[in-house]
């Protein structure tokens, strides 16, 4: 059997990562989300949880013993510095396991889900780029109703993820996810008949 080809699914907040994820799961293809890898390399007993305990103290940490994402959220968030140690340290080990997830793939493709897939580097581990798009005040919209935040904690997140022009340039193709679901899923149909025709991503 051939090895399946990866797909990259990214796109900025609120611009419908997820529904798309799950639309192309219903077709049977294997999925890995960067996010999910991401909670997996910090859960407690794994290196990583030590090395961020070590390096910011045990006030990062819940009661339960689980990482404070909120804390963790606060202390990197206001200083490049820590970030870019968090990210030197997380990157490779969320590589990683992403590998191991995407190996196990059956379907002729596989997609790796990243909101920070140009920003990270991820992109290097997909042969082919497909980035869910929206107008902004869809994304705001879309986003204070999920997470039951303001208007300015989205556009601050907005503007730390890649701008969408970078993402857009990446990309091969596009959805814009500005209509209602049943539109949205007959695009993700017609892209995964396409995807199925291409060998390694490309035509």
């Amino acid at each position: 059997m051939t090895r399946p080809w990866i797909l990259g699914l990214t796109g900025g907040i609120g611009s419908g990562k997820s529904a798309v994820a799950q639309l192309f799961i219903e077709q049977g293809v294997h999925l890995v989300d960067a996010d999910h890898a991401a909670r997996w390399v910090v859960e407690p007993g794994r290196p990583a949880l030590e090395k961020i305990v070590e390096h910011f103290g045990p006030e990062i940490l819940q009661a339960d013993g689980q990482l404070d994402r909120t804390a963790l959220r606060a202390r990197v968030f206001s200083d490049a510095d820590e970030r870019r140690w968090l990210e030197a340290l997380l990157h490779p080990l969320i590589g990683q396991e992403i590998m191991q997830y995407l190996a196990k793939a059956q379907s002729p493709y596989a997609i790796l889900v990243s909101p920070l897939l140009i920003e990270s580097g991820q992109r290097a581990l997909t042969q082919r780029i497909l980035v869910v798009d929206a107008p902004e005040h869809l994304q705001i919209q879309r986003t204070m109703l999920r997470d039951q935040t303001t208007a300015e904690q989205v556009q601050a997140i907005l503007k730390a993820q890649a701008i969408r022009e970078e993402r857009l340039r990446h990309a091969d193709d596009v959805l814009l996810n500005d209509r209602d679901l049943d539109w949205l899923r007959s695009e993700v149909e017609r892209l995964h008949t396409f995807y199925l025709t291409l060998r390694g991503g490309q035509p």
